[in-house]
């Protein structure tokens, strides 16, 4: 037994000279980390690329865009056409699916009759035969556009752009809704669905027509400005459209010597209270 244990130390002494005899030496500046080169500073890292490409999120599915809806509003398409030969023009847009009245503040309204086969811009409509135009419109002659635009339920709306036959650029106005964009719109409710007045604004300066409009919808008063200035005949109402009073402004702005005067002016029963010509020649 003491043989055989001799015989064990003597081949694990032999085993450990070995080892001994095959690492290189270790000099005083050294270190074992630098024989096995570990470097301990630097952070472990992992290389997820490989993972990333076998395990992808699943692509979010893209919305269907609908055909024919407009500020999400279902329309369908139609067209004109009018002239012969090289003067063919050609009108592209689109009409509500389902007719709805012009607001009560509307100043311009569009619609296609669909008798006369033209767009007509009126107040006045025939709702059987009427479809509202909504959405993109293109007016051509040719490959020229002659005009191009939008409209909301039948009031211009967005970037309108007009050309000529050589496709000059002629105009380019905005609108919103029926209204010149850079109008001030005031409304009488805090969810502006309730219009009370439009001050028409261009280049900072009240330019063009002004309205005004009763808490019921009906117009209140209208006018004109120019340079900021009122001028011709402004015309005030009742609730529901009937007249009240008629003021008269001077022709041009900065007429300092024209004095604005009342024309003429009504009860709420339509009845005329005040005439100013008539009044002038009872006290000459």
């Amino acid at each position: 037994m003491q043989a055989k244990n001799k015989s064990i130390f003597k081949a694990t002494l032999l085993h450990c000279l070995f080892l001994l005899l095959t690492i290189p030496s270790v000099s005083q500046e050294g270190s074992l980390d630098d024989i096995f080169k570990v470097d301990y500073d630097t952070p472990l890292t992992l290389d997820l690329a490989e993972e990333e490409e076998t395990e992808t999120e699943p692509k979010a599915q893209k919305k269907k865009v609908k055909k024919n809806v407009f500020f999400g509003v279902k329309t369908k398409k139609g067209f004109t056409r009018s002239g012969y030969g090289k003067n063919v023009v050609i009108e592209l847009f689109h009409v509500l699916k389902k007719y709805e009245d012009p607001p009560q503040y509307a100043r311009d309204f569009y619609w296609y009759d669909a008798k006369k086969k033209k767009l007509i811009n009126s107040l006045r409509i025939d709702e059987d035969i009427a479809g509202v135009l909504h959405g993109p419109y293109k007016k051509m002659l040719g490959e020229v556009v002659l005009e191009e635009g939008w409209f909301y339920k039948g009031m211009k709306h967005r970037r309108w752009v007009r050309f000529n036959r050589h496709d000059i650029l002629q105009e380019k106005k905005y609108w919103w809704k029926g209204w010149p964009q850079e109008s001030r719109l005031v409304h009488y409710d805090f969810k502006k669905t309730k219009l009370r007045e439009v001050v028409p604004v261009y280049y900072e300066e009240k330019n063009g027509d002004y309205w005004a409009f009763h808490e019921d919808g009906s117009i209140a008063a209208l006018g004109r400005y120019k340079f900021d200035q009122r001028v011709g005949l402004w015309k005030e109402y009742y609730p529901g459209r009937r007249i009240k009073r008629e003021v008269i402004y001077p022709n041009e702005p900065f007429d300092f010597k024209f004095n604005p005067y009342i024309s003429k002016e009504w009860d709420r029963k339509g009845n005329l209270i005040y005439d100013r010509k008539k009044f002038l020649k009872s006290h000459k």
